[in-house]
């Protein structure tokens, strides 16, 4: 069976050590802080995560862009010269047009490298969503899986994968179009917390508003109830905007109430924490539907 590569963006929020584990290559995103620009790599070589959030706390603006053609080109090409297939997690169209960019290196490259196969799958997921596809995605690879067997696996399976987020301050969320002028000042003023997922077609969508952190990092819990596949062998990722207590409280409700084999807790890096913020908690696990 011919090698495949396994490639996504540092969108997943996966650490480096992880990164090293799984065998994957991670495709930095570029985004510009106090007019400053900057990659994230999943190394964070050119921007500390903690400095990021201590930023935007203090009230510097971010912003972000997406992962253009040509920048795809460069990257997959020296793996299809080497041999390998490709097999590239995107993240979510609903977000963001880096998968179009890939869909038309891909076209490209095809002319050029007949022989070789370049698949690429939307994820319509973020930050530690699609980390947790692509991490599942590693070990069907390990368990033997070829490069269509695989491709087929994600597609049956990409809308099973559940994403539920929180965030602590509204204002972000507001930037980004998510909410009114109007909701975020009120909301802030009366301590709301939204709760949002993500739906079929990738979009973060809120679902509901809750009084007080802890009430929604509970609501993060019932959610998961609802949709949770019961399984030992099933491992939960969650992502947190620079604040782990809350993600480590998360993590003991759910070691609590459900067998899961593992918990994976990455901090969400600053592409997406440009539009979510300092204080987000988002979880990810697999069910029987978004």
């Amino acid at each position: 069976m011919k090698n495949y590569v396994i490639i996504t963006e540092s969108t997943a929020d996966i650490s480096q050590d992880m990164v090293n584990r799984l065998g994957i290559k991670v495709m930095p995103m570029a985004f510009e802080l106090s007019g400053r620009s900057y990659m994230h790599y999943a190394d964070t070589r050119e921007m500390d995560i903690h400095e990021f959030y201590q930023q935007l706390r203090e009230g510097e603006k971010s912003v972000t862009s997406l992962i253009n053609t040509e920048a795809f080109l460069e990257f997959f090409e020296p793996i299809l010269k080497e041999g390998n297939d490709i097999l590239y997690i995107a993240f979510s169209s609903g977000l963001s047009g880096t998968y179009n960019s890939a869909l038309l290196a891909r076209e490209e490259l095809k002319e050029k490298y007949k022989h070789s196969k370049i698949i690429c799958i939307d994820s319509k997921a973020a930050s530690a969503g699609e980390g947790l596809l692509v991490y599942t995605a590693v070990k069907k690879k390990e368990e033997g899986l070829s490069i269509d067997e695989l491709s087929g696996w994600l597609q049956q399976n990409i809308l099973k994968l559940c994403q539920w987020f929180t965030v602590d301050d509204l204002n972000h969320l507001k930037r980004g179009g998510r909410v009114s002028a109007i909701s975020a000042g009120i909301g802030i003023a009366l301590n709301v917390k939204p709760v949002l997922h993500v739906d079929n077609e990738g979009h973060l969508i809120p679902m509901e508003k809750v009084r007080g952190r802890k009430k929604s990092l509970y609501a993060l819990l019932e959610h998961m109830a609802d949709t949770f596949t019961p399984s030992e062998e099933q491992v939960v990722f969650i992502g947190h905007g620079d604040s782990l207590e809350d993600a480590e409280f998360l993590a003991k409700l759910i070691r609590e109430q459900f067998k899961v084999k593992d918990i994976v807790i990455n901090p969400i890096g600053p592409v997406i924490g440009t539009h979510s913020g300092p204080g987000t908690i988002a979880l990810f696990f697999f069910g029987t539907g978004r």
